[in-house]
């Protein structure tokens, strides 16, 4: 069974983050499982916030999170159009090292206008974020 026949907006998911130029320049690509999405950052010199230390830049690394967290919301909805964001948070728990990044957002509450979103990167362990983000997006009452 492909992605697609488990969830039809999966192929509408990938579209969205295709046309998405900065999530063309991370190089941000998902692999959909039903309901389930984990989003994968590839790593590339271009992510590199500190040289000295080979440390990711927490602004690539949050864009990524907000873009899974949207395209999350966007799976499992039947919205015309990618969530906006409302507000977020983000909790940088560790150094991103010069590694793939792998995120997985969960939809906390659905509600007629506002989604409640909480998405998690990691790196080699998934039991140890690198970042978290807390996102409220609008989904209803354009």
């Amino acid at each position: 069974m492909t992605p697609y026949e488990a969830n039809p907006r999966a192929a509408e998911v990938e579209a969205f983050l295709a046309r998405t130029p900065f999530a063309q320049k991370l190089g941000m690509r998902c692999d959909i499982r039903g309901d389930e999405m984990t989003a994968v950052l590839p790593f590339s010199k271009k992510l590199i916030g500190n040289f000295t230390i080979k440390a990711l830049h927490g602004g690539a690394i949050s864009s990524f999170l907000e873009l899974t967290a949207m395209a999350q919301v966007f799976l499992v909805t039947d919205l015309a159009r990618p969530p906006r964001p409302i507000n977020l948070t983000i909790d940088y728990l560790r150094q991103g090292h010069a590694k793939d990044l792998y995120a997985r957002a969960y939809i906390t509450k659905m509600g007629r206008r506002m989604a409640s979103v909480r998405a998690e990167a990691w790196q080699e362990e998934k039991s140890k974020p690198v970042t978290a983000l807390m996102a409220h997006f609008m989904v209803g009452g354009d």
